[in-house]
Formats: structure tokens, C-alpha cells, sequence
């Protein structure tokens, strides 16, 4: 295609992104001046300096201990917070992601490999389906928030501490989308299709690997990528109840303790970052799967 066609294929095709990226700027600016105005003005008045209307919009942009930050403000604070100290650093916010990262990919292996297998059982073993499957589903009715201490402390009590206590929360949360997609992909082959292998005198494995495997893929990158989405928020949440020294959840009780709500938001920012960025990777990976696949693009 020429690039001059390309140009506005493109630009046609992500407009509704940047609209909305656009209105939320703008409401993201409209916020801070709404939350930070009255505290400009009791600052004026308090030391009975006279004012303009400009003043105090200048004053909402710009300061230290705002309420709700401007996005300008969270951009600044990200640069400084990631290129102004070493990479090893515990100021350094990339430190933190790093060791938030960690526990996300290692919960999310585990409980993408826990949730594919207990999958394959519930459909090819009936006894499971109709007594395992309501169980799996009752354990996403309990909050995070309380299962996380019980967990921490419980292996913590028999020496467990560090990247593994995270990772289990985080498989505990992530395990879920997998296992349910994974049944309904595993599952999703015409009934024709499977009377088709039979008469043709296919093994299960056989129709596992030809039949059901292939028409499950669709369904795993799709629940892959709310599972590791979930997987990040487990890490953090992890990091909340022990006081954690590194990671996210560090960052954001640092700020909570010190009243930095522009570190609060850039921490924020930073891990709805990392969660685009792992969606996209795993986008990709189910493109270039099904690409492998035969499928149409």
C-alpha cells in the first residue's frame, strides 16, 4: 500500500483513541483545578496576598502537595523519578516496577499453567466439571484484600517470604480468566466436528491436539491478557500488607504516608503502563500464533 494512502488509514483508524485520550486530558485538567483551587485560595488569604482568577489557575498546575495533579505534573515526576537516579536505586521508579514485574510474570506463569491444566480436566473429566467448576468460580467471590495477609503471614510462618508469597497472589487472581476461557475454548468445537473424529476413530489426545487445542487458542490470548492485567494488580495488592520496602505497592504507601500525591499518580500511571505494554506483548504473541496457524489475518 502507498504510504501516502497508509497515512490516513492509520490516523482514520486510531482517531477514536486519540479522541478519547484528548477528552480525558481535558477532564484530567478540569479536575485539578476544581480539587486544588480552594487550597490556592486559603494559601492567598492566609498571607494576605491579593489575587487574580490566573493566579489561582496557576497555583492549581504547579503545586507541591496537590489533590489531584495535573498530568503535566505526573509526566515531570515520572522523568525525575526514573532518569534522575541510578537504576538500582530505591528511589529510582523503575527499581520499584522492576520488582513489581517480577512477582507479575512469575504469578502469571503460574497461574496461566495452573489455569490451562485445571481446564483440560474439568472438560475431559465430567465429575470435575460439576464439582470442581462452581468451586473455582465461589473463589473469586473472597476480597484480595483479605485472602493477601492470610497468605503472606501463613508463608511467611514457615519461612516463604519475598518474590513467592507476591507471585501465588497474583496466580490466585490471574488463574481464573484463564481457567474459564480455557473451558469455553476447549469446549467451543462443533458437535459435528467431534462425531467427525469419532467415526474417523480419534484418541482423546488426538482430538485434544487436532480439534480442541486449535479452536482454544482464540480463547487463551484473550483471557491471557485479563490475567495479566489481574496478575499486576495481585503484586501490588501483595505489597500493601507487609510494608514492603520495594515495588509498586511501596511506592504508593510512601506517598500515602508523606502526603505525595504526585508520587501516588506517577507510581499509578507507571503501573497501568506496564500493564498496557504486557497486554500488547501478549497481542502480539496471539497474532503471530494464529499467523502460524493458518489463520486469516
Amino acid at each position: 500500500m502507498p504510504q501516502a494512502a497508509w497515512r490516513p488509514t492509520w490516523i482514520t483508524d486510531r482517531a477514536p483513541l486519540f479522541v478519547v485520550i484528548g477528552v480525558l486530558m481535558v477532564l484530567w485538567y478540569l479536575a485539578a483545578f476544581l480539587m486544588n483551587a480552594p487550597l490556592v485560595r486559603d494559601a492567598f488569604e492566609r498571607n494576605e496576598v491579593k489575587y487574580t482568577f490566573s493566579d489561582v489557575i496557576a497555583g492549581t498546575m504547579d503545586g507541591n502537595r496537590p489533590i489531584v495533579p495535573a498530568p503535566h505534573q505526573v509526566v515531570i515526576e515520572l522523568y525525575d523519578s526514573i532518569f534522575g537516579y541510578p537504576l538500582d536505586s530505591p528511589r529510582n521508579l523503575a527499581y520499584h516496577a522492576w520488582v513489581t514485574l517480577s512477582a507479575t510474570l512469575v504469578g502469571f506463569a503460574i497461574g496461566a499453567i495452573f489455569g490451562i491444566l485445571l481446564a483440560v480436566s474439568i472438560v475431559h473429566v465430567r465429575t470435575l466439571e460439576k464439582s470442581l467448576l462452581p468451586w473455582v468460580i465461589c473463589s473469586q467471590m473472597v476480597p484480595i484484600l483479605a485472602i493477601a495477609p492470610i497468605i503472606i503471614v501463613v508463608l511467611g510462618a514457615i519461612g516463604i517470604r519475598g518474590l513467592l508469597p507476591k507471585s501465588i497472589i497474583s496466580a490466585y487472581l490471574c488463574f481464573f480468566p484463564v481457567t474459564i476461557g480455557m473451558v469455553k475454548g476447549l469446549t467451543s468445537p462443533d458437535p459435528i466436528q467431534l462425531d467427525l473424529a469419532r467415526t474417523w476413530s480419534a484418541t482423546k489426545l488426538q482430538v485434544f491436539w487436532k480439534l480442541r487445542w486449535p479452536s482454544s487458542i482464540p480463547f487463551l490470548f484473550t483471557s491471557l491478557k485479563v490475567a495479566v492485567t489481574i496478575s499486576l494488580v495481585g503484586a501490588i495488592v501483595a505489597e500493601l500488607p507487609t510494608g514492603a520496602q520495594a515495588g509498586i505497592g511501596a511506592r504508593l504507601l510512601t506517598g500515602s504516608y508523606y502526603g505525595q500525591t504526585v508520587q501516588i499518580w506517577a507510581a499509578l500511571v507507571a503501573a497501568a503502563t506496564m500493564a498496557a505494554c504486557l497486554v500488547g506483548l501478549i497481542d502480539l504473541a496471539g497474532k503471530w500464533t494464529k499467523r502460524r496457524m493458518g489463520a486469516a489475518q
